[in-house]
Parts: C-alpha cells; structure tokens; sequence
C-alpha cells in the first residue's frame, strides 16, 4: 500500500472517530457518576454491616444488607469494565492519530529535505541574478523573482508545520502513556473489587448458614409480618374507600355525580403535581440502601417460599427519621402491635404509606410538606440499625416506589 493510500485511510477513520470520540466522552461522564453512586452506596452498606455485626446476633437484615452489598459491588465491577473497554477505544483512536501524525510528518520531513538539497544547489546569489537577468521580458523576471519569494516563505511554513506536527505528535504519545497508566489503576482497582466480592460471597453463606439453625424463629417471623401487612393493608383499603365515599358525598351535595375517586380543584391539583414528579420524589429517609424491593420474590433462606412486598425497604441508621416524599394530609396514623406505627399521607388521589415508626410527630388531619419529618424509626434490639417501609398507592393500585423516588439518594 502506498504512503498516500495509508494516510487517506488514516484520514478517513479519524473522520469517522469524531461522532464516536464525543458519545465516548458522555459514555465516560456517565460510567463515572455510576460509579461513584456505586461506591457510596457501598461505603453505606458497610457502616450499616459493621454496626449490624456488632450485635453478634445474625439476622434476615443483615442478609439483605449483605445481598444489597454483593449486588452494588456485581454492578461496580461491570462498569469498571464499560470503562475499561472505552479506556481500550480511547488507545485505538489515539494509536490512529499517532501513525497519520507519524506519516503527515514523515512526508514533510521528506519535501523540507528536498527543498534544502534544490536550495543548496541553487545557493549561488549569481546564479539567482543570472536567473533573473536571463527573463525574456520584465513579466517574466517578475515571476521569477516572486517564485523566489513564495519559496522562502514555503520553506518556512514547512518547517513551522514540522515544529507544529511534532508537538502534536508528542502529546498525543504523553496522552497515551497516561491512558494506559489510567488503565492499569483500572484494572488493580478491579481486581480489588472482585477479591471484596469474593469475601462477601463468603459472609454471606456463613450467615445464611447460621439463619438456616433459625428456621423455626424466621417462620414465626415471616408469619408476623406478613399477617401485620395484610391488616394494614386492608386498613389503607378501608381509608381509601371511606374518603372516597366522603368525596362522593360532597359531590353530590355539590350537584355532582361523578364516579370514581372525585376531587376538589385543590385535590386535583395536588394529585397532577405528585404525578408530574415521577422520578424526582426525595427519599423517605435523609440516608439509606434499598435492601427489598417491589413484588413478589423468593424469602432469601426458607426453601419454596415466596414473599409479597408491596413497597420498598430502605435500610438506614439505627434512630433515624422518615419524612414525607411529598406534600399532603396526613389520612391516618395506624398502630400495629410490635410493627410500631403507620403514617398514610393523601396526595389527592396517591396515598404515601410509611412504616416502622417507634414515635410520630403528626396528627390525622395535618398538612405537611415535602421532606417533613414525620417520626423517629424503630430498631430491632438484635440488630443496630433501623428499616424504613415505604409504599405508593393510586386510589386501590399498588406502585412500586423505586419508580418515583430520585435514582440519586
């Protein structure tokens, strides 16, 4: 392949790199802010586990602390490794512009050596004079003496494009050997991650098989929560079917007959807003770690037995606060022998349920805004640290709460 040839395929990818360079840059931006999301949310399971195993009691929270563990640290090794694979794109692209600057450079070299040999040669200013002398006509010494002209200021813009062309050259090099130092970090960094991975995986069959001694006392458990569940979930039910009866009521008092959930204006309002705001809803807690989620899902030690959660978990520090996701009224404050208390708040026609509180600071009845504390959370005495239970209610229709709370803590 001739030398023009390869820089024209050189040419040709590089053009086409430059879409790809600026995606690879937002790709980079994204893995990284991933990343770091990733590693707080590591850092938080790890305080929540270290004053977990203080207790010295193994526990179905602790499990799911670690699940939650083994879980983020799986997803940070797969983005290090999208990060790897840009960091691999990043070197083949630049390894493409140091060979087109390689040859750019090597080819001007050649015309500056060229122009330095015909300028040698020619050095004689006779030989200039008498080239000029020798002109059949004033026209053409004319162009004889600006062709001279013209090349002493090619030659000089040749040797600045040299200058220019090697310094380019070397930085992209010194870029290079950083890219690759940074690919190195890389992959030390993940092979820590995999070596922390690894003991996890060890803890966590050590606790599953110290949970395994505790079947008959999880069982008991299970059973608790599941029927303390159900209650307040039929208690919500009553709620809602009460205020719906109620708006009902004052429709019709209005000279309305509507069917369904009836609203004031303000009501209406309030519920567009809270819809609006999928997504973007703040935590129920200031700090935490998702540890159960939506649905129905295999208990994480009893064999063929299925649990049906019907919001999320958050697991947080032992004593902290829940606060509201959004503004509202709050509907009802239910108690629960040994679940503590239940805070509902309507936002219109969406009901935000919250769990597991050991004191309240609200009311049936009062207005409250978003991110206001509602209650200090209670703790298992066998475990330090606390669990708030959130739920999403459309009138009757159960949501899944990580849809709507911000993806950022």
């Amino acid at each position: 392949m001739s030398r023009s040839n390869f820089r024209l395929i050189l040419l040709f990818a590089a053009l086409l790199a430059i879409p790809f360079s600026y995606s690879q840059a937002q790709s980079k931006k994204d893995l990284q802010e991933k990343k770091k999301k990733l590693q707080e949310e590591i850092s938080y399971t790890n305080k929540l586990l270290s004053e977990t195993e203080r207790s010295k009691n193994t526990s179905l929270n602790q499990l799911k602390q670690l699940n939650k563990q083994i879980s983020s640290r799986s997803e940070l090794i797969r983005t290090m490794e999208n990060e790897i694979s840009l960091v691999d794109d990043s070197i083949a692209l630049l390894n493409y512009s140091i060979d087109s600057l390689e040859a750019d450079l090597d080819q001007l070299k050649s015309e500056y050596a060229r122009m330095i040999q015909f300028a040698y040669k020619n050095r004689s200013s006779y030989s200039r004079l008498m080239f000029l002398l020798s002109s059949d006509n004033f026209y053409q010494a004319y162009k004889r003496f600006k062709y001279y002209q013209q090349y002493g200021s090619y030659r000089m813009s040749q040797a600045n494009k040299i200058r220019a062309s090697q310094r380019k050259l070397d930085k992209d090099i010194a870029l290079l050997e950083a890219i690759r130092k940074s690919k190195e970090g890389l992959l030390k960094a993940k092979l820590r991650e995999k070596n922390e991975l690894a003991s996890e995986k060890s803890k966590k069959e050590n606790v599953v098989s110290q949970l395994k001694g505790k079947e008959k006392k999880l069982k008991k458990d299970l059973e608790q929560k599941q029927k303390a569940a159900q209650q307040i979930s039929k208690e919500i039910e009553r709620i809602i079917a009460e205020e719906i009866k109620r708006a009902r009521e004052a429709a019709k008092k209005a000279g309305k007959s509507e069917k369904g959930f009836p609203m004031t204006p303000e009501a209406r309002a309030l519920s567009n807003s809270f819809s609006e705001n999928k997504g973007k809803l703040p935590w129920p807690v200031a700090e935490g770690v998702i540890t159960a989620q939506f649905g129905e899902h295999p208990h994480p030690t009893l064999k063929g037995v299925k649990v049906q959660n019907n919001g999320i978990e958050i697991s947080t520090k032992k004593g902290n606060m829940g606060r509201s996701i959004y503004r509202g009224k709050v509907s009802r404050v239910i108690i629960i022998p040994r679940e503590g208390k239940v805070v509902m708040v309507s936002h219109g026609d969406y009901f935000t349920v919250y769990f597991y509180f050991k004191e309240v600071f609200v009311s049936a009845g009062d207005m409250i805004d978003v991110k206001q504390n509602l209650g200090v959370l209670m703790n298992d005495p066998d475990e330090n640290s606390s669990i708030m239970h959130l739920e999403i209610w459309k009138v009757t229709n159960k949501l899944n709460p990580e849809n709507w709370i911000f993806k950022n803590n």
